[in-house]
């Protein structure tokens, strides 16, 4: 009670204070008391929790105050934080656009792993790190990009993951060690998709001249949900790159059968290049290219990697195209539980809106740009909580897309994706996680999940004649791609 005491003291102290200032704008005022008591109510948490709560109090409510005020203008539809089920801690802005969106993630959201003038390897932070709630089902897997310029070889090495990647942009070279004596080496380019399976030792090439070569990369961790790892049997920035320098010498010497001097000129020389992106001679590129040539192992499945586009598109018209790939397709998609779409979106167009029933897709936009908008119950629902019979709510998330955006969008969720209407039309990876079983359903244009409905489930939903429904609901004669506002707006005009 004594401590309860103290802090209502406070407060009233806090607030005359600022009521009372000249100084201080009416805005500054209001802004200064919600901070409060947004931060009072984060005494109820743990004491470890405490800080990163009244921190994040301090966030919100300076993005309020930029965009409209509280209480006031801004994005549209207000939002609450919530402190471990105990209510709301207070309102912190209107609508989930930019930076404070826990489902859209910038460049200041990756972490850069290794970096030097030849390439770079970044990789997104955890899902969960986001949203703990949100993200529970997808934690183990991990979102990256790897770059590297032209004639540059990044040096063998694995993961304690299995890796999903994708060719967004250039051509090169992979070599898999899948056991011994069995190498396999592929030639890869725009569009190819093909799997690393955790612990396989992997070596890559840019054998292109000019252009940079880009890989997206879907994760799944095999050991600690969401944590990756990556292991160097030898070059590196250093001696202490390479994982070898964990054992003590006389271990190696036994290992390897060799003296030391050998062993240190080999694995920690100086005149060892460093680094893990290293330039190529074109003599050496085309060497590793030659090297496909040679009797590899058997694959499970498909062998060699599976382009996006040997397929035709599952829609198209002149507003967009969309490719599919699934297990069915190509098998080691089933190993790693991921489907993945191309989305190929006209200037001025849009994609949907439709929702996926299983698959959580984790969108990564590689050219071009636009927007999305999404109902999000999770969001929403913190409104509705403790009104008159609790009746449903969807908050509209959205965000501007442009290149190195990645989106999750949750199983379920109608989500909307829509190109500019500049002179590049709007290009979107899919990874479709956890996709045993997904289906995806368009909620507007023709195939429609409305339009499917029996005319008595139509007159009984909307309360009209289902003629009148109709009419509306099957109005739009194409699929999945539909002009975009801002081209419907000029063809009216």
């Amino acid at each position: 009670m004594a401590f309860r005491a103290k802090i209502c003291l406070l407060f009233l102290f806090f607030t005359s204070a600022f009521l009372l200032s000249p100084s201080v704008t009416v805005a500054r005022r209001e802004r200064n008391a919600d901070v409060i008591v947004c931060q009072l109510k984060c005494e109820k948490l743990p004491g470890d929790e405490q800080m990163s709560c009244k921190q994040t109090c301090e966030e919100y409510h300076d993005h309020d105050r930029e965009h409209g005020g509280s209480g006031g203008g801004g994005h549209g539809g207000r939002m609450r934080l919530k402190v471990a089920g105990n209510g709301d801690v207070g309102d912190f802005g209107k609508g989930q656009q930019g930076s404070n969106n826990p489902y859209v993630f910038e460049d200041r959201h990756f972490t850069t792993r290794l970096e030097s003038q030849l390439g770079n390897v970044r990789i997104l932070q955890k899902f969960t790190d986001r949203s703990a709630e949100l993200f529970r089902g997808i934690e183990e897997y991990r979102v990256g990009f790897l770059e590297a310029e032209p004639q540059t070889f990044i040096i063998p090495n694995h993961w304690d993951a299995d890796a999903l990647l994708c060719v967004v942009n250039g051509e090169g070279t992979i070599s898999l060690i899948n056991h011994p004596k069995s190498r396999q080496t592929f030639n890869i380019k725009r569009g190819d998709i093909f799997r690393v399976p955790a612990g396989i030792s992997a070596y890559l090439i840019n054998r292109n001249n000019h252009q940079k070569l880009v890989l997206a990369k879907i994760l799944r961790s095999v050991s600690v949900p969401g944590e990756l790892q990556t292991f160097f049997g030898a070059g590196g920035e250093n001696p202490e790159s390479s994982f070898l320098n964990a054992f003590s010498t006389e271990v190696l010497e036994a290992a390897f059968d060799a003296n030391r001097d050998e062993l240190q000129r080999l694995f920690f020389g100086q005149q060892m290049q460093k680094g893990v992106f290293k330039k190529a001679t074109e003599e050496q590129i085309r060497s590793l290219e030659e090297s496909r040539k040679w009797p590899f192992g058997e694959r499970k499945g498909r062998n060699g990697p599976y382009n996006v586009f040997e397929k035709n598109p599952s829609v198209q018209n002149e507003n967009g195209h969309m490719h599919e790939v699934d297990s069915n397709d190509f098998s080691d998609l089933r190993d790693i539980n991921v489907a993945v779409s191309f989305f190929n979106i006209t200037q001025g167009s849009m994609a949907g809106p439709f929702y996926n029933t299983k698959a959580t897709m984790v969108l990564l936009v590689p050219n071009g740009e636009g927007q999305f908008e999404m109902a999000c119950p999770h969001l929403a629902e913190q409104h509705s909580r403790g009104s008159v019979g609790g009746a449903p709510s969807y908050e509209k998330v959205s965000s501007r897309l442009s290149r190195g955006t990645v989106v999750v969008v949750p199983a379920g969720h109608p989500v909307v994706i829509e190109a500019s209407g500049g002179n590049q039309n709007l290009e979107v990876i899919g990874f479709g996680l956890n996709s045993h079983e997904n289906e995806w359903f368009p909620l507007a244009g023709r195939d429609n999940v409305m339009s499917e409905w029996e005319d008595e489930a139509v007159e009984l939903t909307f309360g009209v004649p289902a003629r009148a429904v109709k009419k509306v609901i099957q109005k739009q004669n194409k699929k999945m791609f539909f002009k975009g506002p801002e081209r419907r707006g000029q063809a009216f005009a």
